[in-house]
């Protein structure tokens, strides 16, 4: 996995401005980062005016596991990954992306919510400066230090990733918490990889991975109708939240916060704090594929805590 710069990095660059081309709403990340006491600099990602047509299903959300309905028609998620799709590892300059060779359906997700088959295109975290924060959603009000999305796309429907991403059901993102606790043999294949990637716009052959294994076992999961969570913060995802987190070790989410924001010959900044803040549910449903029974993860910090006095 020698570091190199190929080809499809110009193709990911030239799709990711045309997403942010889209219009965009004000988004309060810079009263978010006050209120946790994290740098009040926007990232640039956040800088431009963002607004998005209507607004009302954004991404994250908190989600109160009692108000959750259960839904008895939900099916379970099946998930068919060829690790031989995986392609490379991108900095991005604002998380790592593990992008996947998505021309065929060779990796897919199919049932849960979902009507369609997904193809699955690139999966990336988000995460915290301490372990007190860095999951995008919450769970009753308590975060997990870190949150994984695997990016799924409705190829059935839609000719392209970019044509899906404009439309209300073009994505599927399955979430999953990560919670301290013991290291994960399956990500440190990737967690090795990733000193080869720590400035921004540098990217290294990653082959044969299968994210299957950063999946939990347990079938569980919330559902429900929102957006990306970075721009153009459309409102094209069907979010599909696993119950269950996966456990990771100190050693392996420090390796997520030595990463840099910044280019190689910048002032180093450090990757971190790289998430969206709460979202309003507005009149949205979160559906749970299992009956809504409230359990307290002992692993999560309460939300009040984060704050201090």
């Amino acid at each position: 996995m020698n570091g190199v710069k190929v080809p499809a990095l110009v193709r990911l660059s030239k799709q990711l401005q045309s997403l942010r081309a889209v219009p965009a709403r004000p988004c309060s990340l810079a009263a978010c980062s006050q209120k946790k006491a994290r740098n009040a600099a926007l990232h640039p990602l956040w800088q431009s005016p963002l607004t998005i047509p209507g607004g009302t299903r954004q991404s994250p959300i908190n989600i109160q596991w009692r108000d959750s309905v259960y839904d008895p028609f939900l099916k379970p998620l099946k998930i068919s990954y060829d690790p031989t799709t995986c392609l490379h590892i991108w900095n991005n300059g604002y998380s790592f992306l593990v992008e996947f060779d998505d021309s065929t359906d060779r990796s897919i997700i199919i049932g849960g919510p979902l009507e369609n088959q997904y193809r699955l295109k690139q999966f990336h975290f988000h995460w915290g400066a301490i372990n007190d924060w860095g999951s995008e959603h919450t769970v009753d009000s308590k975060f997990y230090p870190a949150e994984l999305h695997l990016v799924h796309w409705n190829a059935v429907e839609y000719p392209s990733f970019e044509d899906a991403v404009m439309e209300g059901n073009g994505l599927a993102v399955i979430g999953v918490f990560l919670k301290l606790g013991a290291r994960h043999e399956g990500l440190q294949t990737l967690v090795d990889a990733l000193p080869a990637v720590r400035h921004k716009d540098t990217v290294i052959e990653f082959d044969v991975f299968d994210p299957s294994c950063l999946i939990p076992s347990c079938p569980d999961y919330w559902t429900y109708a929102g957006s990306l969570t970075t721009p153009p913060l459309t409102e094209s995802v069907t979010w599909i939240i696993k119950k269950k987190p996966i456990e990771v070790d100190e050693d392996q989410l420090e390796a997520f916060r030595m990463l840099l924001f910044t280019s190689d010959g910048e002032e180093e900044k450090r990757m971190v704090d790289n998430f969206r803040p709460l979202q309003p549910l507005m009149n949205r449903t979160v559906r749970s594929s299992f009956r809504p029974q409230r359990r307290r993860d002992p692993a999560l910090r309460p939300h009040a805590e984060q704050l201090g006095p």
